[in-house]
């Protein structure tokens, strides 16, 4: 079956606050521990370690720096122009270096970062297609937006994991060399900047807190608005021929509103926060000149110092106010954390569900229901009330009867996506079993792509391809589409039974023990559905078709018919025809 798409009449995204628990952050150190014993863990500790050196030696020439620019600025008051070329050189020589080394220090960061992305994201890719949790998620709706969390907050994660990483291990080797140089040029500065640090990041969190759910609820907006547009997009025909612009229109601008309301508030906490943080960096730069400069007027102390002073002051303050200069990506960061927990927690959920009350048992030789009972999600109302019956391979069959909820369920109960029941189950594993959903699904890519079953691209001849296409009246497709290796937007090229019989063909080559087909004659006709019913047939392929009526029943070696109140019937094909 086919993920739907979004739900032109569902709610707005509604808003949250998202806690950020000690859970959450132990999370993200587990999701740091498992990507250093990755495969590529090797890899990750040999760049971190490269990274972790490149800043060692970035400090050390960013000290290395104050004590040359302190010289340059004695020699420029001295006018001592012998002293002052050789600073120079050695200014040009310490920036050169640290162009250098700064410029490797990017490089490495950035692979770094893409190297944990790529891997990261397989992890969830994996997870998400896993035991069809995809679908699983989209029917429970217990998340929004699994793709944007796959695809940009695992890129934000990783880069801004690493860079905080990165920026920590700075701030700490920096606090470090330029405590000591503050230290040497005078206690009482040193002091003042431990206190202006702490004060100034307890006063920023105070004010900057809203801002963590504010960035959480944002990015489900702009998530929301994105797939809505996308949504108009996939279905442009349908959308013109039935004139719904109106109310897509309607809904489009209600889902802008949300963003913007959401937006208008993180512009006016940002404002709030920006009137501390920027009287905060302002009084950075005089500090050091009201506690410096009454030793150089006393003449204690040289000019030079108090340029140094300054420098060493700005740096140690920017490594001990991280809170205060990046609170805004901490607070983004925090509600990527919070919304790729919450990712991976769903997908845990829908992947090992807490109950499991279908007994779905495996055998090729048969599909079978002992004891059935299916009820709807939600309500608990019975569609299936205690099916027993068996289809052995060899054997047909047809179900039919006016409860569609119910011939639905069952599908999709074999299937092994309707978990609302109890009994139990009996059909082949998966790969020898397919479904043909009513509305068909071809996936992009190639029409060999399209038709041939994953793994046996190598096995299957283009003659054997067009000889089947042909016994399904597809030689023209194949004309059309200009070859089986052209891609296609398949939806846009194709009719809905074009699409249908390309499925067809790709049962046929997969050649599976059973097929179940939902109502097969709504798509193709009448004539079409018997021939690629006698078409299955020929291939010893076992078919349960969900049906309308006796129009199919010469297909089909039994009958069974599902009632309004959940009641069945079997009957074989003569008594079925016979009733008829």
């Amino acid at each position: 079956m086919t993920v739907p798409g979004p739900n032109p009449d569902a709610p707005a995204v509604s808003e949250q606050r998202v806690p950020i628990t000690r859970p959450t952050w132990s999370r993200l150190g587990r999701a740091v521990k498992d990507f250093a014993n990755c495969e590529v863990g090797w890899r990750a500790r040999g760049l971190f370690a490269l990274l972790i050196t490149l800043l060692v030696v970035f400090n050390a020439l960013n000290v290395l720096n104050s004590y040359v620019g302190r010289d340059f600025m004695t020699a420029i008051s001295n006018r001592d122009s012998a002293r002052f070329t050789r600073q120079a050189i050695a200014y040009l020589a310490v920036f050169g270096a640290s162009t250098l080394v700064g410029t490797f220090i990017s490089f490495s960061e950035q692979r770094l970062g893409l190297l944990w992305r790529e891997w990261l994201t397989r992890q969830f890719l994996g997870a998400y297609l896993d035991r069809r949790a995809y679908y699983r998620l989209s029917a429970a709706g217990v998340l929004t937006n699994p793709d944007e969390r796959i695809a940009e907050d695992v890129k934000a994660f990783t880069a801004t994991t690493l860079s905080f990483v990165l920026m920590l291990s700075n701030a700490t080797v920096t606090a470090v060399a330029f405590s000591g140089v503050l230290w040497s040029i005078s206690h009482t500065l040193f002091g003042v900047a431990l206190l202006y640090a702490a004060l100034g990041s307890a006063l920023t969190v105070v004010f900057g807190r809203p801002l963590v759910w504010l960035n959480y609820n944002q990015l489900d907006k702009e998530a929301d608005f994105r797939a809505n547009l996308v949504h108009v997009q996939a279905n442009a025909e349908s959308i013109a021929l039935l004139h719904r612009e109106g109310r897509l229109g309607t809904r489009l601008r209600g889902r802008l509103g949300d963003l913007t309301a959401n937006m208008r508030r993180l512009i006016a906490v940002n404002r709030n926060l920006a009137f501390f943080t920027n009287g905060y960096n302002y009084l950075i730069q005089i500090i050091p000149a009201l506690v410096v400069a009454p030793f150089f007027i006393r003449g204690e102390v040289e000019f030079g110092v108090i340029t140094q002073s300054a420098m060493a002051f700005s740096v140690l303050l920017g490594a001990l106010s991280l809170v205060v200069t990046q609170f805004q990506s901490i607070s983004s960061f925090a509600a990527v954390v919070a919304r790729l927990g919450s990712l991976a927690d769903a997908l845990e959920g829908v992947r090992t569900p807490a109950v499991a009350p279908l007994d779905v048992h495996e055998d090729d030789t048969r599909v079978a229901y002992e004891r059935l009972t299916l009820r709807s999600p939600g309500n608990d109302h019975v569609l299936v009330r205690d099916l027993s019956v068996s289809v052995p391979r060899g054997t047909t069959a047809l179900i039919v009867g006016p409860n569609d909820a119910a011939k639905v369920a069952l599908l999709r109960a074999t299937a092994g996506i309707w978990e609302n029941g109890s009994g139990r189950i009996v059909r082949p594993g998966l790969d020898a079993i397919l479904f043909l959903p009513e509305r068909p699904y071809l996936p992009p890519g190639t029409l060999r792509d399209v038709i041939l079953p994953t793994g046996q691209e190598g096995a299957i001849g283009d003659e054997q391809i067009a000889t089947l296409l042909r016994g399904l009246d597809l030689e023209a497709v194949l004309e059309r589409m200009g070859g089986l290796d052209i891609e296609r937007d398949w939806d846009d090229v194709l009719s809905l039974g074009e699409q249908q019989l390309l499925s067809v063909a790709r049962v046929v080559l997969a050649a599976p023990r059973f097929v179940f087909l939902e109502r097969p004659g709504a798509t193709l006709g009448a004539a079409h559905a018997d021939r690629v019913l006698s078409l299955l047939r020929e291939r010893s392929i076992t078919y349960l078709t969900l049906g309308d009526g006796g129009d199919m029943l010469d297909n089909h070696d039994f009958v069974l018919e599902l009632t309004v109140d959940g009641g069945w019937t079997w009957t074989a094909r003569h008594q079925a025809m016979e009733s008829a």
